[in-house]
Order: structure tokens, then sequence, then C-alpha cells
């Protein structure tokens, strides 16, 4: 049986709706770096969600010059990845709005006081808090529980990789088994997976109930025990995975 302690929380999507917001502020600067490179496909929002949701923008233009077979300067990316923040939170301090039900439930966890709270993000640190403070979440976690894989880590990394989730795991001083995340995406869930932690996979930011039952069956194919298409179904979720044992998850 699993004794959870702590849980891990990403963000794009699961506590706050951004995704779309930062693929729109992402897809102006993909198209730009295409351009320079004579490279005639262009990018809108959504088909970056497609292709890219749950990897930070470094991650992206990874997966971008692997796929188009070009090669970007170290000086030129972190001069894109800047600009790249610094127009994502400018539409989310505007903009964002928290996933459904989410705030309840952070309220209800903070409020009980039984499992400590964090938050683990491919997104760079200064995004995420921008996304938690304009939604009023960010009194539900510490100042230094808050994690990102684009900023926290010595070397700067994105989801699939388990970096942040193996680094926020030594931060809190915990053990997967002690451990839940909720993820949305793929990468997302293969990060914590690859962790060795349990994975609730939230659907309930995907549009209608088609995509969300895609996704539920893509992201239990990966690993993840339990699907959740609502914050409401968080506590029977929270429940099932403390009820099962360790290796019915790993």
């Amino acid at each position: 049986m699993f004794k959870i302690t702590q849980i891990f929380f990403d963000c794009d999507n699961t506590l706050v709706l951004s995704e779309e917001l930062a693929f729109e502020a992402c897809a102006d600067l993909a198209n730009e770096i295409l351009a320079t490179r004579d490279i005639p496909d262009r990018y809108t929002g959504d088909q970056l969600i497609q292709d890219f949701v749950g990897q930070n923008f470094r991650g992206m233009m990874g997966s971008l010059q692997a796929k188009y077979k070009f090669e970007m300067p170290q000086d030129e990316l972190e001069a894109y990845v800047k600009k790249e923040e610094d127009k994502v939170i400018a539409k989310l301090v505007e903009k964002a709005q928290p996933c459904v039900g989410a705030t309840e439930q952070l309220q209800k966890l903070y409020d009980e006081k039984k499992y400590d709270l964090a938050v683990v993000s491919s997104s760079a640190l200064r995004r995420v808090r921008a996304s938690i403070k304009k939604v009023d979440q960010e009194k539900y976690f510490d100042h230094d529980m808050v994690f990102s894989a684009a900023t926290s880590l010595e070397k700067p990394t994105s989801k699939p990789d388990p970096a942040i989730y193996l680094h926020a795991l030594k931060v809190c001083h915990k053990t997967p088994e002690e451990t839940v995340a909720i993820e949305d995406s793929k990468s997302g869930a293969l990060s914590a997976i690859r962790a060795h932690i349990p994975v609730i996979a939230y659907v309930g930011s995907y549009p209608g109930e088609s995509k969300q039952s895609e996704m539920a069956q893509t992201l239990q194919e990966l690993g993840a025990k339990v699907v959740m298409k609502d914050w409401s179904e968080f506590p029977d979720c929270l429940a099932q995975i403390e009820g099962l044992t360790p290796k019915s998850v790993i």
C-alpha cells in the first residue's frame, strides 16, 4: 500500500489554463525562427500544442531543430528563450484562469494539512509563479516548493526527462512511494513515471469527450493507473492510488 505524503502538481493545463495562451506567444517566435532558416512551414498556436504539448520552449526548439535539421547557436537560443518567457508571462498575467475545480481542491488539501504540496513544471520558474499568482493559487505552495525543469536544474531540460521530478524528490526528502503526481500530457506523465512516481492523469482541460477519452487511453498506456476528468474526482483518485501496491503502479 502507498502511504502518500507528498503531492506534485503539474502547472500548465493541470492547475492553470495556460497552454493555449503560451502557445499563441510561442507560435510567433517559432515562425520567426523558421523564416530566418528559409523554412516555409509555419505554425499556429493550436498546431504547436498538437506537436509539443508538455514541453517547455527550450525543449520545443530542440524538437524543431531535429524535425527541420538545423542548428541554433546557444546564444541565439537563450535570447529566444528569454523573449518567449516575457511574451508568455504578459499573456498569462492578462488572461490566465484556473482549471475548473483545481483551486477548490487545493484549498481542501491546504486546510487538511495531511499532504505536502509542490508544483513540478517544465515551464520557466517566472512563468509558473506568474501563473499561480494570477489565479490566486500561490498561497498553497511554500516559496521553495515550485520546481521548474527550465530553471531549477543545473542543466536546463524539459519533461519527459525525469530530472525535474528526481530533483523535487531530493529537495522534498521523499521517495517515489510517498508521492503522487498529477499530469495532463504525455511528456509530463512520462517524466513522473520514469522517476517511478505514480501518476493521476488529468484530462479535464482537453476539449470534448472524444479528446478526453483519447488522452485518457494514451496516458494509461504510458503507465498512469488513474484517470481524472474533473477535479471533483481528485479525492477518489488519490484514494485509488493509496490503495495500490507499488509493484502495481511501476
